[in-house]
């Protein structure tokens, strides 16, 4: 019986030891670490997957001090590198910049003249006078003769001249914002940063503007694509390893006047909100500076409305979706193949 006993005891012992392990091993499973932020004017959100907690929160603080340098230095309205330059260029002088600076102003305009100039970052003085160099928007047109004056001063990256680290405009009345690059730049950092840390599987999400870095185990990182006009996404789909996502819509930086929705993205050729697009996304397939190219090559194709497919072929983008004025949904072939709907939302029609 007392043999029995202690049969039983380490039997139990025995199925103990086993449960403690399996728990164990259970606590030891690669897991998502996450970390929020509030910067570029929008929520940021990275997610490191398989690290421990020291290597990805160390991988994750670094990441973020290297987006609040970012937004310190390029800023728009606030004192920064961008405002100085401005300055210099409105009192018709040249200024001297950083390597980097100088490296992503000639990028923003080889991008610029791609889309034709239909997303041009020289015409910050029209995005100010929309009120848009704000964190909070008044509902009020700008002055009709001031926007008249500026359409016709026609301020575009064509009238920077980059010499080196010596920036000069021929145009008095361009202005620099670099809102509509500086956050692809950014996942282009993150991405760096993060590889160099020895981080192998990441996603970095910068107000809807996603790079992938590996997967998420055996499975690739999943994503879903705003909807413009509900709270719930409008498709779904999976991102794989160097590849970027970025959307631009009139859902985030708007206002309202008198019944009509006025966006901050202008079309250049009018000073004016652009019209015809809720939202366009475009998906970029691993490539140098994948998250640049997400975010700067969805602005043409927002503001081009019917014409967008053209505008994102000229970037060598076979993914993209648009959602028209009325709620129509657009998108291609390749990028169809990726997606999956949930139920409810309206048909698509696919283009080539």
């Amino acid at each position: 019986m007392i043999g029995r006993v202690f049969s039983i005891r380490r039997l139990a012992a025995a199925v103990f030891a086993l449960a403690l392990i399996l728990a164990l091993q259970g606590c030891s499973r690669p897991q998502v670490l996450h970390q929020e932020a509030y910067v570029f004017g929008t929520r940021v959100d990275l997610s490191v997957y398989g690290e421990s907690h020291e290597t990805a929160e160390a991988a994750m603080a670094a990441v973020l001090q290297e987006f609040d340098r970012l937004h310190r230095a390029f800023h728009a309205w606030e004192p920064s590198e961008l405002t100085q330059l401005n300055e210099a260029i409105a009192r018709g002088e040249s200024a001297t910049v950083s390597d980097e600076l100088a490296a992503l102003l000639g990028d923003a305009k080889r991008l610029a003249a791609l889309g034709d100039g239909l997303f041009d970052p020289a015409i910050g003085s029209l995005i100010e006078l929309w009120g848009f160099h704000n964190d909070e928007f008044v509902p009020l047109r700008p002055d009709p003769r001031a926007l008249k004056a500026l359409v016709d001063a026609h301020p575009r990256m064509s009238d920077v001249m980059i010499d080196g680290n010596v920036i000069v405009s021929t145009n008095p009345a361009v202005q620099l914002d670099l809102g509509g690059y500086a956050k692809g730049y950014a996942l282009d950092r993150a991405v760096e940063i993060l590889r160099a840390r020895g981080i192998r599987n990441a996603l970095v999400n910068i107000g809807g503007n996603v790079m992938a870095l590996g997967s998420k185990g055996d499975i690739p990182w999943r994503l879903g694509i705003q909807h413009p006009r509900e709270p719930r996404p409008l498709a779904t789909l999976p991102i794989y390893d160097g590849e970027a996502i970025g959307t631009s819509g009139d859902y985030q930086r708007f206002f309202d006047l008198d019944g009509e929705r006025y966006a901050h993205l202008l079309d250049p050729r009018t000073g004016e909100p652009a019209r015809g697009t809720q939202s366009l996304s475009v998906l970029i397939t691993p490539r140098t500076n994948a998250g640049t190219l997400s975010d700067a090559a969805s602005k043409p194709a927002f503001i081009a409305a019917d014409g967008w497919r053209e505008q994102t072929r000229r970037y060598d983008i076979d993914h993209a979706l648009r959602v028209d004025q009325d709620g129509r949904i657009e998108v291609t072939r390749a990028l169809r193949a990726r997606l999956q709907i949930p139920s409810g939302i309206g048909p698509l029609r696919v283009v080539d």
